[in-house]
C-alpha cells in the first residue's frame, strides 16, 4: 500500500509512520521541517517538504508516481493550551483538511483518513443546549466536528472513500505537548499538589502503539464513509485512572478532586460504537499500567527519543 501522511512529525503521526513501515507500506510524509524528521526513517520513505498551504498547491510530479491508496491526515496545528481558542488558526485548520481532500483526489487515493476527536462529540452534547456556558477551548471542539463534517462532504463528492477515526485520549513515550494525562503524569512525577475536577466523568486512554496499529486497521478495512472510535470498548470515570496513575508512580502528590469546577458534557459513550475496532479483529496490547511505566521510562531516559 501507498500512503501519504500529514502531521508525521507530531506525537501519533511519528507512531502512525513507524507502524506504516513496520506494515512495510510505501510511505510519503508531508512535513514543514525536514529537520524534524526522525533519522531512523531516512531511506525508508520519501519526505515533501511543504506548509499545508503550500502542500494544496503541490503537482502530482512532486509525488512519487504521482498516486497513493490512502491519505492520512493528522496535521492539526492548535491541539492543546491556549491555542485551542484561535479561531483564525482553528478555521484554517478547517480549511486545509478540505484542501487535502483536494491533493488526495489529485493523487488518485481511494481513501482519506481523517483524524478526528471525541471533542467533536463533547461540542455536539454541550454547546446547543440552552443555558450552557462554552469555554474557549471549544473553539478546537467545533473545529474538528466541522472538519469532519466538511471533509467528509468534500471526499463523497470526490469519490474518496471516507474514514474519520475518532480519536480519544492517546498517550505513551515521545508525548511533549499539554494534555491532560501527559500534564498529570509529569506533575505526579515531581510530586506537586494537584487540582482536578470531581473526577466522576468517563474517560478512556489508550497507549499510542495500540492507537495507531487500530487507526491502520481502520483505514485498511473499515467500511467507506464511516467513523471509527480509537480506543478502548469500556471506559471508566477519570479519578479512577488519576488514583491508578498516582499509585503507579508511587507520587506522593496531594490530588485536589472538586478543587476545579468542571464545565463541560458528561459523556456517556452511548453516540459512540466503542466495539467497532473489536470487530474488525483489534484489541489493545497495552494496559494502562503498563503504558504509564512505558511513559515513565521515556521520560526518565528518553530512551528512543530520536524514534519520537
Amino acid at each position: 500500500m501507498k500512503a501519504i501522511v500529514t502531521g508525521a512529525t507530531g506525537f501519533v503521526g511519528r507512531w502512525l509512520v513507524n507502524e506504516l513501515l513496520h506494515q512495510k507500506d510505501d510511505v510519503v510524509v508531508l512535513v514543514r521541517n525536514k529537520e524534524k524528521v526522525p533519522k531512523g526513517w531516512e531511506g525508508s520513505l520519501h519526505i515533501i517538504e511543504a506548509t499545508l498551504g503550500k502542500a494544496s498547491m503541490l503537482s502530482k510530479t512532486d509525488f512519487p508516481s504521482g498516486k497513493a491508496d490512502i491519505f492520512f491526515h493528522l496535521a492539526w496545528e492548535g491541539t492543546s493550551g491556549a491555542k485551542r481558542a484561535d479561531i483564525r488558526l482553528q478555521l484554517q485548520n478547517v480549511q486545509y483538511a478540505c484542501d487535502m481532500v483536494e491533493v488526495a483526489k489529485m493523487l488518485d487515493c481511494s481513501r482519506f483518513v481523517n483524524a478526528g476527536s471525541i471533542m467533536e462529540y463533547e461540542a455536539m452534547q454541550y454547546i446547543p443546549v440552552d443555558g450552557t456556558m462554552p469555554s474557549r477551548g471549544n473553539i478546537y471542539s467545533t473545529a474538528k466536528l466541522t472538519a469532519d463534517l466538511m471533509a467528509k462532504t468534500a471526499s463523497v463528492s470526490a469519490g474518496l472513500e471516507y474514514i474519520n477515526v475518532i480519536i480519544s485520549n492517546i498517550y505513551g513515550a515521545g508525548e511533549y505537548s499539554e494534555r491532560f494525562l501527559n500534564t498529570m503524569l509529569r506533575k505526579m512525577m515531581a510530586h506537586e499538589r494537584i487540582p482536578l475536577t470531581h473526577g466522576g466523568q468517563l474517560y478512556d486512554f489508550i497507549y499510542a502503539s495500540d492507537a495507531v496499529k487500530s487507526i491502520v486497521l481502520a483505514a485498511k478495512e473499515g467500511e467507506k464513509n464511516t467513523s471509527y472510535y480509537i480506543g478502548n470498548t469500556v471506559q471508566h470515570p477519570l479519578k479512577q485512572f488519576v488514583l491508578q496513575m498516582k499509585e503507579i508512580l508511587e507520587s506522593n502528590s496531594e490530588l485536589m478532586f472538586g478543587e476545579v469546577p468542571f464545565q463541560g458534557a458528561m459523556l456517556d459513550y452511548k453516540d459512540l460504537d466503542t466495539c467497532k475496532m473489536e470487530r474488525l479483529g483489534f484489541k489493545p496490547e497495552i494496559d494502562f499500567p503498563k503504558g504509564i511505566k512505558l511513559t515513565k521510562e521515556w521520560i526518565v531516559g528518553k530512551k528512543n527519543d530520536n524514534q519520537f
